[in-house]
């Protein structure tokens, strides 16, 4: 081979070394531009994203303030309708304490004028007693037929609530005893009750007629 040959040869591979040298360079320049130009970009768009957050929150701040203020104030509607619940309410509770009252008078009324029946009725047993304690013992039929009588009375009254006052041998008690006598006994305690002289009777505990009695000392 001669020296002509040879140069072109070296000329040949020496510029693709150059070349590829400077391939290498360009492609390492391009790769530093795009990292500084990337974290430029990224740093460009950190102060967006905070800066719409930022946004973001201050809006919904001013949205729950406004609903806030919304439901701290009453609409008139509202007012009206707590208005006239508080009124039915009341009229309700009135309505309830007149028709117990009421009840409580037609009850009392009812038993006040029981009581002035009973009261008209039992001189009419105080008469049968007394006209049987005259005949105690007979056997003539119109007596056993006034007792039988007298007997169906007393049931009747006792169905109706009218009981008699016990007396004898109980101990004076002014609520249902009128005392018309006193006597000194001994043997009979203080303040205890030795005799009857008229019956007492209650209707449903109320006093239709105190007992007449006779108290020992």
């Amino acid at each position: 081979m001669t020296e002509e040959n040879k140069v072109p040869s070296e000329e040949t591979a020496e510029d693709v070394v150059a070349e590829e040298a400077s391939e290498a360079v360009d492609t390492a320049a391009e790769a530093e531009d795009t990292q500084n130009g990337g974290s430029e970009e990224t740093q460009q768009e950190q102060p967006e994203t905070a800066g719409e957050e930022a946004s973001e929150d201050s809006k919904e701040g001013k949205d729950r303030k406004f609903f806030g203020k919304k439901k701290d104030k009453k609409d008139k509607k509202d007012e009206k309708i707590e208005e006239l619940t508080d009124q039915v309410k009341r009229q309700m509770a009135e309505f309830d304490n007149y028709r117990k009252r009421t009840e409580k008078e037609k009850a009392s009324m009812y038993i006040i004028g029981a009581k002035d029946i009973v009261e008209k009725i039992l001189p009419v047993v105080d008469n049968f007693e007394r006209g049987l304690a005259t005949a105690a013992g007979s056997e003539d039929p119109f007596v056993q037929g006034m007792e039988k009588i007298y007997k169906q009375l007393l049931t009747t009254l006792d169905e109706v609530g009218v009981k008699p006052i016990e007396a004898v041998g109980k101990e004076f008690n002014p609520d249902f005893h009128n005392a018309v006598m006193h006597v000194e006994d001994e043997e009979a305690g203080e303040n205890i009750i030795v005799e009857e002289f008229q019956k007492g009777y209650l209707y449903k505990d109320f006093v239709v007629r105190h007992s007449m009695v006779k108290v020992a000392n």
